[in-house]
């Protein structure tokens, strides 16, 4: 029990044991099974060296048809489509097509494209090497043209044993190549209405070319499948064992995805390789005798048991540098988060060298600073928030406001104006009620709207000569959360400085609208006497900096402006708040900028 305890306590009595463990027990099991080691490490070793040529293969076919399939943005042009939609052309028009093909070949660098052409529904096409031409075959006989009519936004990918159909409809062949054909349909534009096809030929030498140059073993090679899994190309090397993949059935679940295995026949077995081409649905598979993927075993197995020896030694060797090295630094940041973690952040490590541990110890260093900031941070913005809030709490209560629409209310009843009284009540009720809110900070947009209008009610009755309002705000951003006592003192400010100053009547609109996907802009505008350039500037400036600014610093109006501000941000972020624009004589807008679904 002792030296168990011993063991748990001490670092580097747990890396000696583990030591012991990781060097004996692995040489035990290594000479046990020695040769079935041996075997697995050739296995894995081939697995992944022919997979990863399966795989290069594959990405160069996707990497092949994505960059072909540029020249699809073609179908698009809108002068190709007029010449398939049109019943007659100008050369000019076939000779613009055709610069467009050459415009596409000099900026992409398509040497493997042999031929562009486009064919619409009655046969009437333009290709590259023939110019304008009329098919005497009728395309939607084609069978491939067949599934675009019905699929318009599938890419056919034809292999060449199936590319005879379309040298029949554009006239050409290609007697000693092989061919590749992209086709898609061509739409278009208003209705998606299929009007003809476009086919891009291509050259498979490249197949030809890492087929014949890239092997597995001494006589594997590799073929391309299509999704039938019919033989696309098969390697001069190989086509005597063509049979072995006609004869393997390749939708079983082991070929559902990229995979090697041992094929085992009536002859000898064969170690088998495959991947799937994501773009086209081609299948790479890399076929190879078994007896020549694992003819080094013996060897491998002795490389084996001579590197578990001399791994012994090392580890031995290393056992006891590492600790020293290791456990010393390790133990003294250990004591330092212990004293940090008490509450002293005080505690800093002085790190020595440039290794991980080094680097711990300042990132250590670099944290205890950041909780000291963040403290401080929190410290001072939990000051401003309740500075904030008890001046959103004295403005709820404007004795002012209040007195003069109780006198309001005694003078319309004094002048028998009952209908005017019961308006005006009403609508001094539901101002303090949702100005209360049952103490929550949040309302939703419609009900800081309705608590704007309550206001707006208020103050239109005591300034009915001079005073009309619009709220203009679409209904489905009245649903997202706001600050509740936002919009209330920006129109307070519009009113008593700019409508007030204003000959004749003013008008204050509230309106809003979405900014993107992630913001929602509330404004206030008024058409009263509008901000000088210069007191505007003294504004902007007090806003971009709402910590910084004391009270009695203040311009006049700017303290309303700063104490929603200063709210906004400190919920929100640095990014959200107030902006003030405003032409002097003219009009003045606030808007205020909140984030989306945050809040409540």
């Amino acid at each position: 029990m002792r030296m168990i305890r011993l063991i748990s306590s001490s670092l580097r009595a747990k890396l000696l044991v583990l030591f012991i463990i990781l060097t004996t027990i692995p040489l035990i099991a290594v000479g046990l099974v020695a040769y079935q080691k041996s075997y697995a490490s050739i296995s894995s070793h081939s697995k992944a060296a022919s997979m990863l040529q399966a795989d290069t293969l594959g990405r160069n076919i996707d990497n092949l048809f994505t960059d072909t399939e540029r020249l699809l943005e073609l179908s698009k042009n809108p002068q190709v489509i007029h010449f398939l939609f049109s019943q007659s052309e100008t050369y000019q028009e076939a000779k613009e097509i055709l610069q467009t093909f050459t415009l596409y070949r000099d900026t992409y660098k398509y040497e493997d494209v042999m031929n562009i052409s486009f064919i619409n529904l009655y046969g009437k096409g333009i290709s590259e090497r023939k110019g304008v031409f009329q098919s005497n075959i009728n395309p939607l006989r084609n069978p491939h043209f067949q599934i675009l009519t019905q699929y318009p936004d599938a890419v056919l990918r034809v292999p060449p044993a199936m590319t005879s159909g379309f040298d029949r409809v554009d006239g050409f062949t290609y007697p000693d190549q092989g061919v590749i054909s992209i086709i898609a349909a061509v739409k278009q534009r208003i209705t998606h209405e299929v009007i003809g096809f476009i086919i891009i030929d291509l050259d498979d030498s490249f197949f030809k070319e890492f087929g014949e140059n890239v092997s597995i073993g001494k006589t594997g090679f590799f073929c391309i499948l299509d999704q039938e899994n019919n033989p696309i190309y098969v390697p001069s090397a190989g086509r005597q064992d063509l049979n072995i993949l006609t004869s393997t059935n390749f939708a079983a679940p082991e070929w559902s995805s990229r995979n090697s295995f041992v094929l085992n026949t009536k002859g000898q077995p064969w170690f088998v390789v495959y991947t799937p081409s994501l773009t086209t649905g081609w299948k790479v598979v890399g076929l190879a005798p078994l007896q020549e993927v694992v003819s080094e075993a013996n060897r491998i197995r002795q490389l084996i048991i001579v590197s578990v020896v001399l791994s012994i030694v090392f580890v031995i060797i290393i056992h006891f540098f590492l600790t020293r090295k290791l456990t010393q630094p390790i133990q003294l940041l250990q004591h330092k988060m212990r004293l940090t973690a008490s509450g002293y952040l005080e505690a800093k490590v002085k790190p020595s060298g440039n290794d991980e541990i080094a680097d711990l110890g300042q990132s250590f260093n670099i944290m205890v600073e950041k909780i000291k900031g963040l403290l401080e941070q929190s410290i001072r913005e939990q000051k401003l928030l309740q500075k904030a809030e008890l001046r959103t709490l004295q403005a709820q209560i404007n004795p002012h406001f209040l007195y003069n629409t109780l006198d309001s209310i005694v003078w319309l009843a004094e002048a028998n104006k009952n209908d005017s009284v019961i308006h005006l009540v009403k609508a001094l009720s539901q101002f303090f009620r949702l100005s209360l809110n049952k103490g929550r900070d949040w309302v939703m947009i419609r009900t800081e709207l309705a608590h704007a209008q309550s206001y707006l009610t208020i103050q239109q009755m005591r300034y009915r000569d001079i005073l009309e309002y619009q709220i203009q705000v679409e209904p489905e951003l009245e649903e997202y959360p706001i600050l509740n006592m936002t919009l209330q003192p920006l129109i307070e400010n519009a009113i008593y400085h700019g409508i007030k100053n204003k000959r004749g009547k003013g008008l204050i609109t509230v309106s809003g609208y979405a900014e993107g996907h992630s913001s929602v802009v509330l404004t206030v505008t008024d058409n009263g006497i509008g901000i000088s350039a210069e007191r505007l500037a003294l504004l902007r400036s007090q806003l971009n900096q709402p910590a910084q600014v004391e009270e009695s610093d203040l311009t006049e109006g700017g303290f309303g402006l700063l104490n929603v501000h200063q709210r906004l941000r400190l919920y929100f972020g640095e990014e959200y708040g107030l902006q003030l624009d405003s032409t002097a004589g003219e009009w003045t807008t606030i808007s205020v900028r909140i984030p989306k679904n945050k809040g409540a």
